[in-house]
C-alpha cells in the first residue's frame, strides 16, 4: 500500500523573473504574466529533489519567467526489486510491455499529477502553458496523463521513458481526437546504451505516439540511464521554442 499521496510537498524552483511577476501581480504593481510552470517527475527511487540541480544548468535566459515543480512519488513496495519499498510512481511487477507499469499505480499518480496541474491552474498559469515532464518512471506518468489531459498543454518532455499500459492507449489516445491537438510539442530522448529501458522500448512509444497523430521531436545519446550535457542543451532549446516568445 503506498502511503498517502502528497504527504511531502513539491520541490518549487522560480526563475528570478517568474518571482517577480508573481510579486508584481500580488501586489498590483505590474502586469507581468509568467511564461508558465513545467511539472517535471522523477524517477524509480529518486525523489523531487533529482531534478532540481538541473534547472540553474539549462542556463536560462533571465527574463524567462518559469516555475519548476518537482513532485515526490508515493513510497511503495516494488515487485521486481523484492518488494523493498522506495518512491515509485506504480509498482512494477515484470519487465514485459504491460507488466512495468501496474495500473492501480499509474491511475492513482495520474490523480497526483491531475491535482498539480489543477493547483497550478487556480494559481493563474491556464493548461496551455504547462509543461508535462519526467525521467524514466516520471516520464510514463508525463506521457499517461499528458497525451490524455482534456485541455492543450504547452508540451510534453519525457526522458528515458516510454508509454505504460499500452494496450489502452490506441483506444484512449489513438481514437480520441477531442484531448490534446496534435500539434502539441513533444520533446522524448533516450540513451543508446541504456541498460534498464533499452532503446527500443523508447523508439516503439514514440512510434506509438507518431501513429495517433502527434509529432515527436525524438533525439538519441551515447549514454546509458541518465541525462547528459548534450541532452541538457536539447533540453533548454525544447524550453526555449515553447516559452521563448513569452521571454
Amino acid at each position: 500500500m503506498a502511503h498517502p499521496p502528497n504527504a511531502t510537498p513539491p520541490v518549487i524552483v522560480e526563475t528570478p523573473a517568474f518571482a517577480a511577476a508573481r510579486a508584481a501581480g500580488n501586489t498590483g504593481e505590474g502586469t507581468a504574466t509568467p511564461a508558465g510552470t513545467v511539472i517535471w517527475l522523477h524517477g524509480l527511487g529518486a525523489d523531487g529533489h533529482d531534478f532540481e540541480p538541473v534547472v540553474p544548468e539549462l542556463r536560462l535566459p533571465s527574463n524567462l519567467a518559469l516555475r519548476f515543480v518537482f513532485p515526490h512519488a508515493p513510497v511503495r513496495p516494488v515487485t521486481v526489486n523484492g518488494g523493498m519499498e522506495m518512491r515509485a510512481w506504480y509498482d512494477i511487477l515484470s519487465f514485459d510491455a504491460e507488466g512495468r507499469s501496474d495500473a492501480a499505480g499509474v491511475a492513482e499518480s495520474s490523480e497526483i499529477l491531475l491535482s498539480l496541474i489543477q493547483e497550478e491552474m487556480a494559481a493563474g498559469v491556464p493548461a496551455e502553458r504547462i509543461m508535462l515532464a519526467g525521467f524514466s518512471q516520471g516520464g510514463a506518468i508525463a506521457a499517461h496523463v499528458g497525451l490524455r489531459f482534456p485541455h492543450a498543454l504547452a508540451g510534453l518532455m519525457l526522458l528515458s521513458t516510454y508509454l505504460p499500459l499500452p494496450s489502452a492507449f490506441a483506444v484512449e489516445v489513438g481514437d480520441n481526437r477531442g484531448g490534446q491537438p496534435r500539434s502539441l510539442p513533444i520533446f522524448m530522448a533516450h540513451g543508446r546504451f541504456d541498460p534498464i529501458l533499452p532503446l527500443a522500448l523508447g523508439q516503439d512509444s514514440a512510434e506509438m505516439i507518431r501513429g495517433a497523430g502527434f509529432i515527436v521531436d525524438w533525439r538519441e545519446y551515447p549514454m546509458p540511464h541518465s541525462v547528459c550535457p548534450e541532452e541538457l542543451g536539447d533540453i533548454r532549446s525544447f524550453l526555449l521554442d515553447v516559452y521563448g516568445n513569452s521571454a
